[in-house]
């Protein structure tokens, strides 16, 4: 079962939809209140879908939308003169009140489309490739005290501007070579 991320300011709204989601067997529900924890969520777990309302506490759903990986969808659910205002084709939008089958059908179309690109995304890797990848970025965090999320910026950055593979990039920094 594929987690969906319910981002909305009031508890009564996030609480109905996961009772929607769950109960129908979709998705696993994670509530949050704010753009930055929903952020922080969707690249600790890869979560696919992002469910919703037209204002979170601290931004927008189409800003939060353009932070977000390409593999996660947001979904905002709004009435319909907000979801007027949003300009970004990336932001899928449902009309408030929103029938239980329309959300239920959304959100399963959401996550299969994730399914889809995160597949073509993603290069496999070996369980040995990932955990050298994850021992430089622990070792980014210990030295340099970064986040898991800095730590993983800073050997994408690294990789792009020397033209190597990430997995070069990681094994670099265990050896001594790119120490910030």
């Amino acid at each position: 079962m594929d987690k969906v991320i319910l981002a909305f300011e009031g508890e009564k709204i996030a609480a109905r939809v996961r009772d929607i989601l769950e109960g129908a067997g979709i998705a696993e529900c994670l509530i949050c209140h704010s753009a930055a924890e929903v952020k922080r969520l969707v690249n600790k777990l890869h979560t696919l879908v992002v469910v919703c309302g037209y204002k979170l506490r601290d931004e927008t759903a189409e800003t939060l939308c353009a932070d977000l990986p390409l593999s996660c969808s947001v979904l905002v659910l709004a009435v319909q003169n907000l979801l007027d205002m949003i300009d970004s084709e990336d932001v899928f939008k449902l009309t408030a009140p929103v029938s239980r089958s329309d959300l239920l059908a959304s959100v399963q179309m959401l996550s299969q489309v994730g399914h889809r690109i995160q597949r073509y995304q993603r290069p496999q890797h070996s369980g040995e490739e990932t955990a050298l990848v994850e021992r430089a970025k622990a070792l980014l965090m210990d030295r340099n005290g970064m986040t898991e999320e800095q730590a993983h910026r800073f050997l994408q950055k690294k990789s792009m501007d020397s033209g190597a593979k990430l997995l070069q990039t990681a094994q670099m920094v265990l050896d001594g070579s790119w120490l910030d």
